[in-house]
């Protein structure tokens, strides 16, 4: 084998963190009491969406997140009239019963201050995010990790210059209130588009890359 080949047979690749948020033409990712109903549901983006599964091994969540997951994923198979859809009703299609297998397969890390514990298959609490932790999670082996919601995870990982994809799906809403997805955040983040897709329904898919320049943002303890 060539010494240059062997170089880069040698490079290790980090994992990424990516993000995939449902938010409102004018920005919020929730309703004031952090309700989904709004958001315009559509199969088609979440068949899109999920192509990714195979690449992600592990999913980071708040505690609000989580509990919304939690009330309705692991009943999502079978139909129980005990755990309503967060985003609405009439959503058990297969594309929905499979994301709920491979939400229950899934590593799942749990950060909150205040739950004791956490019961869903294959989860684990962690009290505390540092972000020196997760850098070293990046640089071990393993698939990408992703984050859905938890807009005070995604604010604190943004803040540190961790996340390499930003997903929204952009509902074709106006919120009158609501919940913004960065908050407690300083500075300006440049992002560089990579993909924009628009759906029959209205909504629009984007994906975002940190522009030149974010990285200069993280801060160090």
């Amino acid at each position: 084998m060539h010494r240059e080949q062997e170089k880069k047979d040698n490079v290790k690749t980090m994992r990424r963190i990516v993000t995939f948020d449902n938010v409102a033409t004018n920005g919020y990712f929730a309703g004031p009491d952090g309700g989904l109903e709004w958001v315009v549901q559509d199969d088609e983006v979440y068949r899109t969406a999920t192509k990714s599964n195979p690449d992600i091994d592990t999913v980071l969540f708040g505690r609000r997140t989580y509990e919304l997951f939690e009330g309705f994923w692991p009943h999502a198979v079978d139909d129980s009239p005990a755990a309503p859809d967060p985003h609405g009703s009439g959503r058990r299609s297969q594309t929905i019963r499979a994301q709920a297998v491979w939400l229950s397969e899934t590593a799942k890390l749990v950060f909150s201050r205040t739950r004791k514990d956490v019961t869903w298959k294959n989860s684990r609490l962690i009290h505390e995010l540092d972000p020196a932790k997760i850098e070293t999670m990046k640089r071990q082996p393993g698939k990408d990790m992703i984050v859905f919601g938890s807009g005070s995870i995604v604010s604190q990982l943004t803040q540190h210059g961790l996340i390499d994809e930003y997903v929204f799906v952009v509902s074709p809403i106006l919120l009158g209130s609501g919940r913004p997805l960065l908050s407690g955040v300083s500075g300006t983040f440049r992002l560089d588009l990579l993909e924009a897709k628009k759906f029959q329904s209205g909504n629009v898919l984007l994906r975002y890359a940190p522009g030149i320049g974010f990285a200069g943002t993280r801060t160090t303890n």
